[in-house]
């Protein structure tokens, strides 16, 4: 699936799930806007090996997306450096766990902003252009708990539920145009930031990471397999192919049969 001439805004793309979308779509011929966080050096030899390797514009934006001016900043750098915004993938996120009696305020507050608010006020800066052209995709890494819930994840349960409830609200009020709007749910993915889980939990139990890795995935995803951001990155690839175009408002599982249980 070619996306050539597109330009796309991958928030959080500086590792992990985003940079594995960031990589399928530039791969699929798409021009980046990377943002994230990290080393300046390290993002920038990121940026133009992504240059170099597939032929595409690829710049970045460190905003910060916890504040409307910041997202807002992030989609107007797209729009200066690269002309314009077709897909828009909201993808950073954050996360802490901890009983709800006890959550800091803080940590609700800061995960809601960017988990959740942050999803609105880029889908709310890029619709209008989509809008003019009758052209877009938006797409939300939402999450299975987006879906079901885990205990002492209590602002995260409740923003990513909240992204699937605007995904569904952005498919219905795009419904007759050329945009279209939904969210991808994984479950475990391995990532860096769950590596040093693994890692983590080894150490604790003293026990070898590849234990560590099946006791981590056997609580929640039958498949005992991670998924991987190569996938997640080809199912947005994927969303953003005329073949997907009368998928709205979907909300779509990757994760191992997390859900079927």
């Amino acid at each position: 699936m070619q996306l050539d001439s597109c330009v796309a805004v991958v928030t959080g793309s500086t590792s992990g799930i985003g940079l594995g979308i960031a990589r399928a779509l530039a791969t699929a011929g798409a021009d980046i806007m990377l943002n994230g966080f990290g080393e300046a050096a390290e993002i920038d030899a990121l940026r133009a090996g992504l240059e170099a390797e597939h032929h595409v514009r690829v710049g970045f934006d460190g905003s910060d997306l916890s504040t409307r001016a910041g997202v807002e900043a992030l989609v107007a750098a797209a729009v200066r450096d690269l002309g314009r915004v077709d897909v828009l993938v909201n993808n950073a996120g954050i996360q802490y766990t901890g009983p709800v009696q006890s959550f800091p305020a803080e940590r609700w507050d800061a995960i809601l902003a960017v988990n959740l608010s942050a999803v609105f006020h880029a889908t709310q800066a890029v619709l209008p252009g989509m809008l003019e052209r009758n052209q877009g995709r938006i797409i939300n890494v939402a999450s299975v708990h987006g879906l079901v819930a885990s205990a002492h994840k209590a602002a995260y349960v409740a923003a990513k539920h909240g992204v699937i409830g605007l995904t569904k609200v952005v498919a219905l009020e795009t419904a007759i145009t050329g945009v279209t709007c939904n969210a991808i749910c994984p479950g475990w993915v391995l990532t860096p930031l769950v590596q040093r889980q693994i890692d983590d939990l080894a150490t604790r139990a003293g026990i070898t990471a590849d234990a560590a890795q099946q006791q981590l995935l056997g609580e929640k995803q039958p498949s005992l397999e991670f998924a991987t951001p190569d996938q997640i990155g080809a199912l947005t690839v994927f969303l953003c192919s005329d073949a997907a175009s009368q998928i709205r408002g979907a909300a779509l599982p990757v994760d191992g049969a997390w859900l079927a249980q």
